[in-house]
């Protein structure tokens, strides 16, 4: 396998201007590496820190980091990667902190915020230089969708970040654009959200005035302890995001069988209606938001259910029908 001297070790990442050219070229024809983007390339059996769906990202970032020769920082959505945090769909661009303006021939696949950063607001990570996961949290809530913020605050929460910390660091901002939504994301952030579908049901909830569910709801039954996703006990409504994937053979690693998921599954269902008397409503990804909203309000008390409005500034989810998620 040929491998460039400059190759950045245990990565397989590898930066042009420090290679031979017609070797490089040469390697490329011959499918011994393949283009990040300009001038970062990655050997074909390169091995990248972090899951297999992300190694490409985190990659791209390595090449990024390896061809800036200016002092820099990744930044929102990207250091959210760096950090390991779920994310509610890949951004655009890599984001990172610079102190100086790039020509008008800077690279178009970075967004380049130019803030003054405090010692407190950095770190170093896989060894690239990232900003500090309170700051991560709070510059996500501030800028992105709020539910994209939402998913990265969740996640952030559930690995250990302190709310109350983060509320302080927002607080400290001052009137920064955004400031009333990232309150808002931060407050409703939720440990017990175990994907981003789950904080996305959360989310469509919350923003028309849902009281707030108990997250990962204990019910104990004959057959043992389960958890339900969502639960609401005072109205006696326990709600369940149904992902696809474990109906599929395969869909949770190999040997996976599906049909034996959905036997399971229908006897933890019995268990925790008939311990509880309820049914168990399930969600779907391809469900539009205002038809769950509707289906979870027709459970609700009439005066609670009269009381549901939007939350005022959150922006709306769009359907996922369309999608190929």
């Amino acid at each position: 396998m040929w491998q460039c001297r400059y190759m950045l070790t245990d990565t397989g990442v590898l930066i042009a201007r420090e290679c031979d050219r017609t070797d490089l070229r040469r390697a490329r024809l011959r499918g011994e590496v393949r283009r990040l983007r300009r001038g970062g390339y990655l050997v074909s059996d390169g091995a990248v820190d972090g899951p297999e769906y992300r190694s490409d990202e985190i990659a791209k970032i390595m090449s990024v980091h390896r061809q800036l020769d200016a002092d820099h920082y990744f930044s929102h959505a990207t250091a959210a990667l760096i950090w390991g945090l779920r994310r509610w769909r890949p951004p655009d661009t890599l984001h990172l902190i610079q102190h100086y303006r790039p020509s008008a021939q800077a690279a178009k696949d970075l967004t380049r915020h130019f803030v003054t950063l405090n010692d407190a607001d950095l770190d170093v990570r896989h060894g690239l230089p990232v900003t500090s996961l309170v700051r991560t949290v709070v510059d996500c809530a501030l800028t992105m969708h709020p539910l994209e913020g939402l998913v990265i605050a969740d996640h952030a929460v559930a690995l250990g970040l302190d709310l109350a910390v983060a509320l302080q660091h927002l607080d400290r901002r001052g009137a920064v654009r955004g400031r009333s939504q990232a309150r808002r994301v931060l407050e409703w952030a939720d440990p017990g959200a175990e994907s981003q579908w789950e904080s996305w049901l959360r989310y469509i909830l919350l923003r028309v005035g849902f009281p707030r569910p108990e997250t990962q709801y204990v019910v104990e039954t004959r057959l043992g302890p389960y958890r339900v996703d969502f639960a609401w006990p005072e109205f006696g409504l326990l709600v369940e995001f149904d992902g696809q994937v474990k109906y599929r053979d395969g869909g949770l690693g190999v040997g996976y069988d599906a049909d034996v998921a959905r036997i399971c599954e229908k006897r933890r269902q019995n268990a925790i209606e008939e311990v509880t008397g309820r049914s168990l409503l399930r969600v779907m990804a391809m469900d539009h938001p205002d038809e769950v909203v509707a289906r979870l309000a027709a459970r609700l008390p009439e005066p609670v259910a009269k009381s549901l409005h939007v939350v005022s500034g959150l922006a709306a989810v769009p359907s996922i029908r369309a999608s190929n998620r």
